[in-house]
């Protein structure tokens, strides 16, 4: 029997990056969590414990903080870009990498009415994301969001379905459908704008749950990745996952009371999870980008 080694990556998870341009007197800020994990010819450190090979994850660290001061971060994708980049053309021995970036979001307080110059507040828990793959001199790119909370109290149905001796739950034409969306989608190259076509895209979603009449959380994920391509041309891919956040109608008989599906137990778990992919017939073959 022959053993060999499959193939690895190592890297810094999680590195917190928060930056401050001072530059005026209204500062603007970036907050990030930025991951790195490298590839390449790294059989030695595995099999004997040469690292001569590797490069430090602390190494890694200290070059995400020193490309934040160098020059501007910019959108998480150029950044990303840079980083892989980097790490490939430096060493030799490392063949790819692979930078994930989360962006968390900050709103700036109001005051009097007006948005304050250097004051702000988490803008909740959703992130935009992009996760930045380069060997040798290509590079793929998916970006993304996560943790975006929906939830639309008319407008959803569920029936039809097939029913055995442990089924239970009931059908419905009339229900409250509520997600938290995680979107990815994988871009055709590397010349866009990032920053619109991240707005755009989170607009499409959003309008596409807000007004698809729903029959099934499987056909609002469909629906939801095939508005994107139909919209957007720099997208070949959309990869979505999506949690049912259950709210079930609470049975206030034993009060004396109806619910007309107004009162609501909302449950946190166990929950549906429905995920697929919406992609083009003529979409690339996806490489690396989603490994």
């Amino acid at each position: 029997m022959a053993i060999r080694l499959g193939p690895n990556q190592y890297g810094k998870a999680e590195v917190r990056l928060v930056t401050v341009n001072r530059t005026g007197p209204v500062h603007h800020i970036k907050d990030l969590t930025v991951s790195t994990a490298l590839r390449g010819d790294l059989a030695k450190t595995h099999l004997t414990g040469d690292n001569s090979d590797v490069v430090a994850t602390d190494t890694q660290k200290n070059t995400v903080y020193a490309f934040a001061k160098e020059s501007p971060v910019g959108e998480i994708e150029d950044f990303a870009l840079r980083l892989g980049r980097h790490f490939v053309a430096e060493f030799s021995q490392i063949t790819g990498a692979r930078i994930t970036i989360d962006e968390h979001g900050w709103d700036r307080i109001a005051v009097d009415g007006r948005p304050h110059d250097h004051a702000f507040s988490r803008a909740g828990d959703e992130k935009r994301t992009t996760v930045v793959t380069i060997e040798d001199d290509r590079a793929w790119i998916v970006s993304g969001l996560r943790d975006l909370v929906v939830l639309k109290s008319t407008g959803s149905e569920f029936h039809g379905f097939p029913r055995d001796k442990y089924t239970t739950l009931p059908e419905t034409d009339e229900r409250i459908l509520a997600t938290a969306v995680t979107a990815q989608w994988r871009y055709r190259g590397t010349g866009v704008d990032w920053r619109k076509s991240f707005t755009e895209i989170r607009r499409i979603l959003l309008e596409t749950f807000a007004t698809k009449h729903s029959l099934s959380l499987q056909q609002t994920l469909y629906a939801l990745g095939e508005a994107v391509l139909e919209q957007r041309a720099e997208v070949a891919e959309v990869r979505l996952s999506l949690p049912n956040k259950h709210h079930f109608v609470v049975d206030l008989g034993p009060f004396g009371l109806t619910n007309d599906n107004e009162v609501f137990y909302a449950a946190d778990r166990p929950y549906g999870l429905i995920e697929g992919t919406v992609l083009r017939d003529d979409a690339e073959d996806p490489g690396p980008a989603w490994l």
